[in-house]
């Protein structure tokens, strides 16, 4: 669970500034299940660059509540989750100020959007958020306000862990979340799954991911794992520490990304995966191509179902190759092609890749398949 952070400040000497809005957004991965969005009164003047940058007045702030009046909404809400902000080191020291002063110490572990981009983007122009968001095509309303900031830190983390192929992100929490042994009533972990289709992780206590799978119902299939009585499943089920999951919306972006994510991680529990190689030796037949039953040309991005309402998923196909997969909202960032290229997650395309497609196109139906000119 993470709380997508934004804050703006009085400006000023450092560690003298005070809050002027605060925009908490509660996120499970996949949606936001709660927020908070304020003005708060910092009782003291707001520097005049600050209020030229975000409009926010002195006057607008009279009225607004006090930051001991929104202290015990703000532990709350960010209460069992990770921070996450763009420079989470500077919103993380504002709120601790703000706690050390009404006597509280507010601890939380954080994620940083711009190491994460850094990371996973290193190819962009610049990682401040507004060029990043507008180099990937993300739509930003209310620019320098916490509201909209935060919106589109949200938006860029959600893209950012669809790039995490090697779920490092995922596994660097859980690692600091996992200090000693968990409940011995692992089926707790099922009620925590949605029965809906994606990828779901069995880490162990170090949170390295033991085994990987994917399902249309992550639920019914991990309670399967926890009820299975055969050796290695019980050897499964004790090894295992907690249970994460990433929904997918389609099942061909499930099958796609289980596929890559198992040649990559080669969890300790899955069947041996077999040396990848571009193509398989197949390049010239229908598994080293992709092949739409219906014919058209051999650029293609396939638009399939997303994680949520207003939201599709995309795999893009170049010269007949796969090429990755992502997830948009707008059309424009699908009619450009520098904007598609920044959101697909990068991935290799294989035989089996292309297999995936091939025969999910022939079986399955898709939203839509657009020709790429």
């Amino acid at each position: 669970m993470y709380s997508v952070l934004d804050i703006e400040t009085t400006g000023g000497k450092f560690n003298e500034e005070g809050i002027t809005e605060i925009a908490i957004l509660r996120f499970d991965g996949t949606s936001v299940v709660d927020q908070f969005i304020s003005l708060v009164n910092p009782e003291r003047e707001i520097q005049p660059f600050v209020v030229n940058l975000t409009g926010i007045t002195d006057q607008m702030l009279r009225t607004a509540p006090k930051f001991h009046e929104v202290a015990k909404r703000i532990v709350e809400i960010t209460e069992n989750t990770v921070l996450v902000a763009h420079n989470a080191q500077f919103d993380y020291r504002i709120l601790r100020t703000e706690f050390r002063r009404l006597g509280f110490n507010f601890e939380r572990k954080t994620l940083c959007t711009v190491d994460l981009s850094k990371r996973l983007i290193p190819e962009a122009e610049s990682h401040s958020l507004g060029k990043l968001v507008r180099s990937l095509g993300i739509a930003v309303s209310n620019r320098h306000r916490a509201n909209g900031d935060a919106m589109a830190t949200l938006k860029l983390f959600k893209l950012l862990l669809n790039k995490d192929t090697d779920k490092t992100i995922i596994q660097q929490i859980v690692r600091h979340e996992t200090q000693g042994e968990l409940s011995p009533n692992q089926l707790d972990m099922v009620e925590q799954m949605p029965s809906e289709t994606g990828l779901y992780y069995m880490h162990n206590k170090e949170g390295e991911i033991i085994f990987l799978g994917k399902s249309r119902n992550i639920k019914k299939r991990v309670n399967q794992h926890f009820t299975n009585n055969e050796e290695k499943a019980r050897a499964l089920q004790k090894e295992t520490k907690k249970v994460t999951f990433e929904k997918t919306g389609s099942e061909l972006i499930a099958l796609l990304k289980e596929q890559e994510e198992l040649a990559r991680n080669r969890p300790k529990y899955n069947p041996p995966q077999p040396s990848r190689k571009p193509g398989n030796g197949h390049r010239n037949s229908d598994k080293g191509r992709v092949t739409p039953p219906n014919g058209g040309g051999s650029d293609l991005l396939i638009v399939d179902k997303g994680r949520e309402t207003g939201e599709y998923s995309a795999v893009l196909i170049e010269d007949g190759i796969f090429k990755g997969l992502g997830y948009y909202d707008l059309n424009y960032q699908i009619n450009n092609r520098h904007i598609l290229q920044s959101i697909i997650t990068p991935m290799e395309g294989t035989g089996k890749s292309h297999e995936i497609i091939n025969l999910y196109l022939r079986i399955k139906r898709v939203v839509k398949i657009i020709e790429l000119k």
